[in-house]
This record gives structure tokens, C-alpha cells and sequence, in this order.
């Protein structure tokens, strides 16, 4: 009978020890999830840009800001905001002998909050993740090189527009 008197705090124990481990079989993958979520939601955010990018009639350095800062207003809000970490930078390339084109970069940090509880088993996680998603596609307003002959084709390397936000 003295035995069973003994073992009455067994499972607060047993609960205090377990705890830990369950919050971090639930919350990591949890947390790896939003980070994939934020990444997808960058790279939706980066094609409608250059979506809209591509068929801007005239691409000039304030049309491109304005892209930017409208990209940069349908990026996912849980990457972290700032002047160094979220930004969007839309590029237009152009060169007399090639074709053009527009390349839309997004760029944020991924804050990384459950995956913190692994600092509770003695491990030492990140405490964050930058994510990068760049687009480029066919500007649409190509000139017309049909019938010309003696054109050559070389890699598109001037900037003729670009605009960062913020």
C-alpha cells in the first residue's frame, strides 16, 4: 500500500519531461511549413511583377519604381520588414543588337519561431532564413527585327531602368 503512495507524482513528472519534446515534434514542422508558405508567396509575388513589368509600354526609371514599390506592397507580410533585408529591385535590360527583357528580384528574411524550441534540447538553430526569388521573362514590346539581315545577337548586359523599393 506504501507504493502506491509513492508513485502519485510519476506523471507530472513524466508529463514535465515530455513536454519539450512534444512542442518541438508539433511546432518545428510547423514552422518549416510557413517558411516554404512565404517562400511560394515570394515567388507568386515576383511573377505577377514581372507580369506586369514585361507588358509596361515604355519602361522608364520612375515606372520601374513604381513596379517596385507595388511588388514590394504584395510581398508576404511575415517576412521581416527593413531597408536591408525586404526589398524588390525591377531591372530592365536592353541592348541595340538583342532582345529585352525584365528581371524582378524579391529578397526578405524569414524570422524562424518555433524552430527556436530546439534551444531548449541544448542544439543551436538559426534564428532566421533569407529568401530570394528572382523572375525574368520577354519584354513585350520587342522591336521588330524581322527581315534584317546581318544582325547579331549578343547577351543583353545594359541596365536601361531599374528601380528598388524601399
Amino acid at each position: 500500500m506504501r507504493s502506491l503512495f509513492n508513485c502519485k507524482g510519476q506523471s507530472i513528472v513524466e508529463i514535465t519531461l515530455m513536454t519539450p519534446i512534444i512542442l518541438i515534434a508539433l511546432y518545428v514542422p510547423f514552422d518549416f511549413g510557413m517558411t516554404i508558405f512565404t517562400g511560394h508567396l515570394t515567388q507568386n509575388a515576383v511573377r505577377d511583377g514581372a507580369r506586369m513589368a514585361s507588358s509596361t509600354d515604355s519602361m522608364t526609371n520612375a515606372k520601374a519604381v513604381a513596379l517596385a514599390t507595388t511588388i514590394y506592397g504584395n510581398l508576404p507580410p511575415n517576412l521581416i520588414s527593413g531597408s536591408t533585408t525586404k526589398r524588390v529591385t525591377v531591372n530592365y535590360y536592353s541592348d541595340a543588337n538583342c532582345a529585352e527583357n525584365v528581371e524582378v528580384t524579391a529578397q526578405g528574411t524569414y524570422n524562424f519561431f518555433w524552430y527556436k524550441l530546439m534551444r531548449l534540447m541544448g542544439m543551436n538553430p538559426p534564428n532566421d532564413l533569407a529568401i530570394t526569388r528572382t523572375t525574368k521573362m520577354w519584354y513585350d514590346h520587342q522591336p521588330d527585327r524581322n527581315g534584317i539581315s546581318g544582325s547579331t545577337t549578343t547577351f543583353c548586359g545594359t541596365v536601361a531602368a531599374t528601380g528598388v523599393y524601399p
